[in-house]
């Protein structure tokens, strides 16, 4: 197996979804409790990192193993079949991937708290569930609901409860304000499984995978995936109301017209191979933009 078809087994393009959660829980945690604990951080972004790989393994290896269409999905599309990969190399990645991500998962938790350890859980019960069962919940209407809480905000919350451990109050209100903050990431992220759901829905149908977009269809989705691009902005506006965030947050408003040229493409014509990049685009550049004014609002001018 060479680094390229390493790089699509592990769905690598696509690791910024959880990355730049976790850099904004980094900056989050420094704008708003002025600390880091570094150590902890560096070893749960390994174990976040494996984990994420774990994911992508796994939902490949599934989606192989469970595929209706044995012709053309099983050994045309699948990376497993296409480019004849061992099943064995497969479980071996698979074991290495989910047992060392749970050992430093672990580790960080000794660290600084067993919350850490409950909402790992809660983020390796999805990534389980979520390609493997008798039920898996990406053949489900749940797919987008779960993957961008646990990528958007989960992360997040796992990253600013390692760096503010000692400070860290579990209330309501504490929660709400940061699942306001991880909001416009919830948002695109779910939002990107829904464009991959609405471009796959004849193949997702033909293999017996009925996702959100085959009960509402494809007009409602492009509704939802338009108004959920808009949230994103309107979240960071609301949160520089409420004094959550820097004033400078809301130059995020300047790539809006650069949003709208990036949604075109795919509100004319859901085709994976052509038009699914303008969701990954959006979330990309938006998150970027993000994290760096989070970054930028931390200078002392």
């Amino acid at each position: 197996m060479n680094f390229k078809i390493f790089a699509e087994l592990i769905e690598l393009k696509a690791k910024t979804a959880s990355i730049f959660p976790f850099l904004l829980g980094l900056a989050y945690s420094l704008y708003h409790y002025q600390s880091v604990n570094l150590s902890a951080l560096a070893i749960y972004f390994v174990a976040m990192f494996m984990f994420n790989c774990f994911v992508d393994i796994w939902d490949n290896y599934n989606d192989y193993h469970k595929a209706v269409d044995t012709d053309d999905y099983q050994k045309n599309t699948n990376i497993i079949g296409r480019e004849n990969l061992s099943m064995g190399l497969i479980k071996g990645l698979l074991a290495f991937f989910f047992f060392g991500s749970l050992i430093l998962g672990i580790i960080v938790a000794l660290m600084t708290g067993w919350a850490v350890f409950w909402l790992g859980l809660l983020c390796y019960a999805v990534g389980v569930f979520y390609a493997g069962g008798p039920k898996p919940l990406s053949s489900l209407p749940l797919g987008e609901l779960l993957s961008g809480l646990t990528m958007g905000y989960v992360i997040f919350l796992i990253c600013l409860y390692i760096n503010s451990s000692q400070n860290f109050v579990w209330s309501f209100a504490n929660l709400a304000t940061t699942f306001l903050i991880a909001l416009p990431n919830t948002l695109l992220i779910a939002n990107l499984m829904l464009a991959n759901n609405t471009c796959d829905l004849e193949e997702d149908e033909a293999n017996h995978r009925y996702t959100i977009v085959h009960y509402i269809g494809k007009k409602s989705a492009l509704i939802w995936w338009t108004t959920a691009l808009i949230l994103a902005f309107v979240a960071i506006v609301v949160a520089v109301i409420l004094g959550l965030l820097s004033p400078i947050m809301l130059l995020i408003l300047l790539i809006a017209p650069l949003m709208i040229k990036f949604a075109r493409p795919y509100l004319q014509k859901q085709v994976k191979k052509e038009t699914f990049i303008s969701s990954v685009k959006i979330l990309m550049v938006f998150q970027l933009v993000q994290v760096l004014l989070f970054f930028v609002s931390l200078i002392k001018f």
